[in-house]
């Protein structure tokens, strides 16, 4: 079953009132799988971000059609706001209330959600006494509180320590196990090829590669592969 279509999305930015715009995607089409977890790959400036907020109605294409349930939707950004003066606790129960339909049950769903995350005893610790690792728990921990059937993560690793990643990533392990559907970007391909079944890849703004990461490696690693892949592309100018 499909959770998310985009269609012929495209969208393009002007960098001053008289310049010509500058395309940022042109004519991207992909599907994403009901409880698979897709990983979005792309170069710096290929369009990851930019798609991710097509998809969301943060901003608008020029063209195109994108279905998705956003009533069973939760998201992470790549650099999410903190704030500071609040615990752990109070950030959560901010976004808890801006969902109508989670009025009560608020104790109990933050309790498990960052019991999920590894921060129950952290609850009333103010975020500004959070190390990295644990404002991108909390953060994952307030995307996962409405248990949304699906997540969206804008490169939910990036800038984490070793041990942070692997925090990370038992938390999405546990999210697949569960049947959720993650679609998420990411320049740790490593980190991909651990939790993915499949890819879509974008380059320079065009999907390139969509389908299983099996298919996509063959018998070599995703590294290897995405480095045959990029040097393919870069050859065609």
């Amino acid at each position: 079953m499909t959770v998310l279509s985009v269609r012929h999305l495209s969208k393009s930015f002007k960098s001053g009132f008289f310049e010509p715009a500058y395309k940022v995607l042109a004519d991207i089409s992909f599907k994403i799988e009901k409880g698979r977890a897709t990983g979005f790959v792309g170069l710096n400036g290929a369009g990851k971000t930019t798609t991710l907020k097509c998809i969301l109605g943060f901003i608008r294409p020029q063209s195109g059609s994108i279905e998705l349930n956003r009533q069973s939707l939760g998201y992470l950004p790549e650099r999410p706001c903190y704030y500071d003066f609040l615990t752990a606790k109070e950030f959560l129960e901010f976004f808890w209330k801006l969902s109508v339909d989670h009025s009560d049950g608020f104790e109990k769903a933050c309790d498990n959600v960052l019991k999920e995350v590894g921060l129950l005893d952290s609850k009333h610790v103010l975020l500004k006494k959070f190390s990295k690792g644990m404002l991108q728990r909390v953060g994952l921990a307030q995307a996962l509180i409405h248990h949304p059937e699906v997540l969206i993560l804008d490169e939910p690793m990036s800038g984490l320590d070793p041990d942070g990643r692997i925090r990370i990533k038992e938390i999405l392990f546990r999210q697949k196990a569960l049947g959720r559907t993650i679609f998420f970007s990411s320049h740790l391909l490593s980190d991909m090829e651990e939790l993915c079944e499949d890819l879509v890849i974008i380059h320079k703004g065009k999907i390139v590669y969509t389908g299983s990461l099996e298919s996509f490696k063959k018998t070599e690693s995703l590294e290897s592969s995405f480095k045959q892949l990029r040097q393919q592309l870069e050859g065609r100018g």
